[in-house]
This record gives structure tokens, C-alpha cells and sequence, in this order.
């Protein structure tokens, strides 16, 4: 069974970190463009970030996330990473992955996209 999980959601003081975890089992990542959508309560799911498939352009990133966010990959463990730094209370979502085969990230046009996979969602919560 193809499936996508996220984890490393939580509670997080404004201005801390965490990296959330999107592992893959069933297929093999390398081979699909990866891309990590959030959503808040009342809002529209937003496109945060974009990882190609192997060979493909660099990265993306939604302006929300430019210069805090990092995406990268693991082939190893069949992972795809976002490291968020600085978070601030617009931060708080379900942040969910979503797997596209063989596509190269390129600007905003990622969020835009129908993906083959997705994960269920993990919370993350920015607060004092």
C-alpha cells in the first residue's frame, strides 16, 4: 500500500523550530516531486513548499516561508524534511505532504496542482 506520513507537529513557542517528517512507504520518493501544503482553521490550504524529483530544478517556496522554511530530502530513509525556523503564530496549521511523480517544482505553480498522494496532516500550534 502507497501511503505518505507526516509527523513532527507540536506545540511551539513563537520564534522556535520544528521539522516535520514526510515518509513514504510503498514507492519510492526519488521519484516524485514532493510538496508541503498547510491549512488553518476558516482558511484556504495553502502551498508552502516544493521539492522536485531526483534531477529535477530547486526548490520552492511560498513567500510565507521564504528564508525559515528549508525543504531537503533523505533517499535513504525515504523522507522528505521541512525545517521551520522562526515560526510566528500564522504559522499554526495541519501541514500536509503530497507526492507528484516525475515533476519539477517551479515557482507558485506547485500549489496549483492535482498530486498523486497525500498524507493524513500533522498539527502544528505557534503560541505563548
Amino acid at each position: 500500500q502507497r501511503q505518505l506520513v507526516e509527523s513532527g507537529g507540536g506545540l511551539v513557542q513563537p520564534g522556535g523550530s520544528l521539522r516535520l517528517s514526510c515518509a513514504a512507504s510503498g514507492f519510492n520518493l526519488d521519484y516524485y516531486a514532493i510538496a508541503w501544503f498547510r491549512q488553518a482553521p476558516g482558511k484556504e490550504r495553502e502551498g508552502v513548499s516544493c521539492i522536485s524529483s531526483r534531477g529535477g530544478g530547486p526548490a520552492a517556496y511560498a513567500e510565507s516561508g521564504k528564508g525559515r522554511f528549508a525543504i531537503t530530502r533523505d533517499s535513504a530513509k525515504n523522507t522528505v524534511y521541512l525545517q521551520m525556523n522562526s515560526l510566528q503564530p500564522d504559522d499554526t496549521a495541519d501541514y500536509y505532504c503530497a507526492a507528484l511523480v516525475g515533476y519539477s517544482c517551479s515557482g507558485s505553480a506547485f500549489a496549483k496542482l492535482s498530486y498523486d498522494y497525500w498524507g493524513q496532516g500533522t498539527q502544528v500550534t505557534v503560541s505563548s
